[in-house]
């Protein structure tokens, strides 16, 4: 299998500087949070931010659904460094700079587009025993512009280096422009673009920018939640899958593969013209401290094994793996090295 070179794996997305502290059930009452929820910031948590950090032991990571699995495709790669090229906006303030710090511990090789109308994009995990409770801020990340980054022919140049692009669905909202212009570079050039539903309001509120960039997916990964916005049995999951795989498709040469992951229950995925059953790694539910990451981390393994040109039965064993391994920790974090065989 060939090793991958630098700047083979390109994801964009909203950056995040995720923080995360434990906070007590006051300062949960103070913001109007449930201990465990995931909601975007309204103005009245724009305090919260500031007074996490004030909090003792503040962890930060560089975060945000695209890069959580860029990082951690790098992760599962080892070397050499930098294999993923990351773009997305942030702000020119010092949660930026703690931002670019991590996406280099990460061997990210992040370029961002930087301003300074909006600060940069945070997520806070407010942790209180077992549970997280995040609000996320996109802030300087819903400011990315098409014509002031992407476009740029440096830019360009790194997009055009890739042979795998990941973009998650939560970019929709952001730049759909900028999802299209990649994702016809890598129609047009029989490279291999893959996208994820991310979140029911996607598929729900952004139909018409999802439809638009349709016929460009190569593979599209959803979770039983945002592929159907309620529980369904899994001839049905199957059945969506096959529906969503014969949806209209610019590059005929490669058929389009559509993976559903189901927490604890298979993965789903059409193999050619079935759907195949793929049974995740068990674990015992004690290990289980934080299911968040594991979306990301799954894409994030499955990735690592794509751009090594591996099968697809590979690369599900490599994203079951990674989310294993995320799931057992707080946040989309990891050990120093993969065990992974």
């Amino acid at each position: 299998m060939p090793t991958p070179s630098e700047n083979t794996l390109f994801g964009m997305g909203n950056p995040l500087l995720d923080i995360s502290a434990v906070v007590d059930k006051d300062f949960l009452d103070k913001f109007g949070l449930k201990p465990n929820d995931q909601i975007l910031a309204e103005d009245k948590h724009k305090a919260l931010f500031d007074e996490i950090v004030k909090r003792n032991k503040v962890e930060y990571h560089a975060g945000g659904s695209t890069q959580n699995s860029v990082k951690i495709a790098q992760w599962m790669i080892q070397k050499p460094h930098k294999v993923a090229t990351f773009f997305g906006c942030i702000g020119t303030d010092h949660f930026g700079k703690i931002l670019k710090k991590k996406a280099e511990e990460a061997h990210v090789d992040a370029h961002y587009y930087e301003q300074n109308e909006e600060p940069t994009g945070t997520c806070a995990a407010c942790i209180t025993g077992d549970n997280r409770s995040l609000v996320a801020n996109l802030a300087a990340a819903n400011c990315y512009k098409k014509e002031k980054h992407l476009d740029l022919d440096s830019n360009w140049e790194l997009v055009k280096k890739a042979k795998v692009y990941y973009i998650a669905g939560f970019f929709l909202t952001v730049s759909p422009e900028s999802i299209v212009k990649v994702a016809k570079h890598a129609s047009d050039n029989n490279k291999i673009f893959c996208m994820n539903l991310s979140a029911p309001f996607i598929s729900q509120f952004f139909k018409e920018p999802l439809m638009k960039v349709m016929p460009y997916v190569d593979i599209l990964f959803g979770n039983e939640t945002v592929s159907t916005t309620k529980r369904v049995h899994t001839d049905d999951i199957a059945e969506i899958a096959k529906k969503t795989q014969n949806l209209p498709k610019e590059n005929m040469k490669r058929q389009r593969v559509v993976v559903f992951t189901q927490g604890k229950d298979d993965t789903v995925a059409t193999v050619g013209e079935k759907v195949t059953m793929f049974p995740v790694l068990d674990i015992d539910q004690n290990h289980i401290v934080d299911t968040n990451g594991a979306g990301d981390a799954f894409v994030g393994g499955f990735l690592s094994a794509l751009i090594q040109e591996h099968a697809l039965e590979e690369c599900i064993r490599a994203g079951h793996y990674a989310a294993n391994v995320i799931i057992r920790r707080a946040g989309c974090t990891f050990p120093e090295k993969p065990d992974y065989q």
